[in-house]
């Protein structure tokens, strides 16, 4: 059972991002902000770091694929996206230092370029139509917060998670 749960964990946080995505837009005095839930993405950072950057690549271009058929119609968008970010971070992380806040807080800054890639990609095809000060306040910020607080309370159990996945995959216990 413990060999599934990096996959299962995978497809639980695919289709819970829409649901959460349903919270959006929050009205706060007049003013919409959108919260964009990006748990794949960082789950992805955190089995690239903690487990087999092979596999999260690999979980990216599958999952990015599924996202592009399912959500934005663009076939590639995220399939490309989404392997490079995981790419990045273990990258990264090879070369700071793997403990947990650290990840963190490069799982974030990976969203935020995301968000301003999507953003500037959508932008240049006529997609999008806001400016840019308006797309960090509306929709970055916001999203960088809700983002924040899920991994806050779900970055430990993440890593722990996949601690015991290595753990029994290195003894050959399924």
């Amino acid at each position: 059972m413990i060999r599934l749960a990096i996959p299962l964990i995978a497809v639980v946080l695919f289709f819970l991002e829409p649901v959460f995505g349903l919270f959006s837009p929050i009205e706060i005095g007049g003013e919409y902000y959108y919260l964009v839930p990006r748990f794949l993405i960082m789950f992805l950072i955190f089995v690239g770091v903690y487990y087999s950057r092979q596999r999260a690549v690999v979980y990216g271009i599958v999952f990015g694929l599924l996202y592009d058929m399912f959500h934005i119609d663009i076939i590639g968008l995220y399939a490309f996206l989404y392997p490079v970010l995981c790419l990045l971070a273990c990258w990264i992380v090879k070369h700071i230092h793997q403990h947990v806040a650290v990840v963190t807080v490069i799982s974030l800054l990976l969203v935020a370029l995301l968000e301003t890639a999507l953003y500037s990609f959508f932008t240049l095809i006529g997609f999008v139509s806001i400016g840019f000060d308006e797309f960090l306040k509306t929709r970055l910020l916001p999203t960088m917060i809700a983002n924040a607080v899920f991994l806050v309370m779900f970055g430990w159990v993440f890593k722990m998670l996949i601690d015991r996945r290595s753990i029994l995959n290195k003894e050959g216990i399924s």
